[in-house]
C-alpha cells in the first residue's frame, strides 16, 4: 500500500494542476492587478464571512449585515472580472468541497 503522505502530495499537486485552480490563480492575478476591485472583493469576502460565522453562532446574522452582503454582492457581481473571479473561486471551492466529502465518507467513524 502507499504511503497516505505520498498519496496526499499527488491529491495537492492534481489539485493545483486542475483546470478549476489554474483558472481561480489567473483569475486572482488579474483582480489583485486592479487594487480597488482587489478591496471590493476583499471587503465582501470578510463581510459575507462574518455572516456565515454569526449565522453558524446564532443561528440568525442581523438584518442589517445580511443587507450589507446582499448590496456589495450586487455590486461585486455587476463588475463582469469580479464576477469571473467569485465564479472561478467558487468552483474551486466546489472541488475542494467535494474532496472533503469523499474523504468525510471513507474515514465517517461509526
Amino acid at each position: 500500500m502507499n504511503n497516505v503522505y505520498d498519496i496526499a502530495h499527488e491529491l495537492a499537486r492534481a489539485l493545483k494542476e486542475s483546470d478549476q485552480f489554474k483558472h481561480y490563480q489567473a483569475m486572482k492575478k488579474r483582480v489583485s492587478e486592479n487594487e480597488d476591485l482587489s478591496e471590493m472583493i476583499n471587503d465582501f469576502q470578510e463581510k459575507n464571512m462574518a455572516m456565515q460565522t454569526q449565522q453558524m453562532l446564532d443561528g440568525t446574522p442581523t438584518e442589517e449585515l445580511i443587507s450589507q452582503v446582499q448590496s456589495l454582492y450586487q455590486i461585486v457581481m455587476a463588475d463582469p472580472l469580479a464576477a469571473q473571479y467569485i465564479q472561478a473561486e467558487i468552483a474551486f471551492t466546489q472541488v475542494v468541497s467535494d474532496i472533503y466529502g469523499i474523504l468525510g465518507e471513507v474515514i465517517r467513524v461509526e
